[in-house]
């Protein structure tokens, strides 16, 4: 399995989210691209000194997001993505790019030689807060194909967060993650209904019990909650490792301390 060969364990691996700071051309960008990489590797050894299982990169403080990415956007999530990778050379890392930025997030991911991105809008179509997303699998198989990325995985979410599914009412999450799994995916991501808020726990059951795909819990694993989420295959953690738990903030190192010291003992 190749999610078992990235994170070499199966169960409960641990992936911090470093939230890259406002870049060029976006709403509240007013940093150089020097000084977002350095913001960006700090948080990186953060983590990694905490002993996390992988990390993803994510273009979050580019609000509001637009479907139209342009070339400056990718061009510093590379950079950003190349100067990570340099200073954990060996960690499973991956990018998210957007909004739905999934073509330019695997040639983000293939220069900068990480391993995962996170997709959005893989399969069916929804309403998120950017329009009406539609679904992207085929599309995006194929780039990937046609650019030499096949070793990077495609991580995607379903029924995801900051969306109105009323498109899809009559799909169950169980089907809609048969779907993505039919269609491919190298994990299927479960959220809450926007960052920082927890998933349901049926939810994970329903569908882990459904599918053979890895499925990750993409939103709202706390310290005081993580019990109800070890049977994921993997927990995508950024709000509560920051300061006051709140997405924005900088990555607080005893925070994700507690929380990894307590993995360390849930794991045993």
């Amino acid at each position: 399995m190749k999610f078992l060969s990235l994170f070499g364990r199966l169960k409960s691996v641990v992936i911090g989210v470093i939230h890259v700071q406002a870049l060029p051309g976006t709403p509240l960008g007013c940093m150089k691209i020097s000084q977002i990489t350095e913001e960006a590797c700090r948080e990186a050894e953060i983590y990694h000194n905490a002993g996390l299982d992988g990390l993803i990169i994510e273009n979050m403080h580019d609000i509001p997001y637009s479907f139209s990415v342009g070339p400056e956007v990718c061009a510093s999530m590379t950079a950003v993505c190349a100067a990570v990778r340099g200073l954990c050379p060996s960690l499973p890392l991956g990018v998210q790019i957007l909004a739905a930025a999934n073509q330019p997030a695997l040639a983000v991911a293939l220069a900068s030689g990480l391993d995962f991105i996170r997709a959005e809008g893989y399969v069916f179509s929804h309403v998120a807060d950017e329009g009406i997303l539609n679904a992207c699998a085929g599309n995006l198989l194929r780039y990937r194909k046609q650019i030499g990325a096949e070793h990077v995985q495609i991580f995607t979410d379903i029924k995801k967060k900051h969306s109105a599914h009323a498109l899809t009412s009559d799909v169950s999450i169980e089907e809609t993650a048969r779907a993505a799994e039919f269609f491919l995916s190298d994990g299927l991501i479960i959220t809450g209904t926007a960052t920082g808020v927890q998933a349901d726990p049926q939810e994970l059951r329903e569908v882990a019990k459904s599918v053979r795909t890895p499925v990750l819990i993409g939103s709202g694993v706390t310290y005081d909650n993580v019990e109800h989420y070890l049977d994921a295959n993997a927990l995508i953690i950024g709000s509560h490792f920051k300061r006051g738990g709140h997405w924005a903030n900088a990555v607080n190192p005893e925070r994700v301390k507690r929380f990894m010291g307590k993995m360390h003992e849930l794991r045993k």
